[in-house]
């Protein structure tokens, strides 16, 4: 690994004046994609801002109905959440399948976020939820946040401190899992919301995570696994790799639409 300067903030000001004043800081909370990216050599930040440290990162609160989730929070901790589980137990239940437990005891939700892998779980339900990210800058809507395959419009300096749940009638997550990462080879969450049904999909798309306008129709229209039959999925836009290809993704995307309608009941 390249030499670095290694920082423990207490508090978000420190953290963000440290990012600030070095020449290539970068923030690490769970450090599962910072610390294997530096290891080769495909990252070499001159300082490393540690924010586990900052409490008012971390927790979990209902507030008048809208579930907030701390950046800092683990995925551990959001499984195991009563109030999670009160609020949307789809939640609670896609944060008890990332990774092994080393991962969930280790990786948060705003460190996923942040990367925005193009198989992460958080994505789907971020923007199936129609969640709202909170930076120490400003408010961001989930159709506004995730900005292409490991891209958001996070400016530099700028901080996840927070995400903010909507209280949603139903929701549902089903994935197709890699047998070795864990990571979703496809994988579908569906939401009934004030707003309306919307249908997120990761790990499937050449872009990251999308919506589905197809599924979010016809569920509109009737909120059941029948329901999914009849939309057509095109491969068009889908993931080719030697886990699978865009015709065997846009196969996974129904079948997983239908498992997450199913598990939202």
């Amino acid at each position: 690994m390249y030499p670095t300067t290694y920082h423990k903030p207490e508090t978000l000001e420190t953290a963000v004046a440290m990012l600030q004043g070095s020449e290539e800081g970068k923030i690490i909370a769970g450090g599962h994609t910072l610390l294997p990216t530096m290891k080769n050599h495909l990252a070499a930040p001159t300082d490393v801002v540690d924010i586990r440290g900052i409490a008012a990162l971390h927790g979990i609160s209902d507030d008048s109905g809208t579930l907030v989730i701390g950046a800092t929070t683990t995925h551990a901790e959001v499984a195991g959440s009563a109030v999670v589980a009160a609020a949307c137990p789809a939640l609670a239940c896609l944060a008890a399948g990332i990774g092994d437990p080393a991962v969930r005891h280790a990786g948060t939700i705003g460190g996923s976020l942040a990367n925005n892998d193009p198989a992460a779980d958080y994505p789907a339900a971020v923007l199936a939820l129609g969640a709202t990210i909170v930076t120490n800058q400003r408010e961001i809507a989930a159709d506004e946040f995730f900005d292409g395959m490991f891209a958001t419009t996070l400016e530099e300096s700028e901080i996840i401190t927070a995400v903010r749940f909507p209280a949603c009638e139903a929701a549902g997550y089903s994935k197709f899992p890699n047998p070795a990462s864990r990571y979703a080879m496809v994988g579908v969450f569906v939401a009934k919301t004030n707003g309306g049904v919307r249908v997120a999909v990761t790990g499937a798309g050449e872009d990251g995570v999308f919506r589905h306008d197809g599924l979010e129709a016809a569920l509109s229209a009737s909120f059941s696994p029948e329901a999914v039959d009849g939309v057509p999925v095109s491969p068009d836009g889908l993931l080719t790799d030697l886990h699978g290809d865009a015709t065997y993704r846009a196969n996974l995307v129904k079948v997983m639409a239908k498992r997450a309608v199913l598990a939202s009941a």
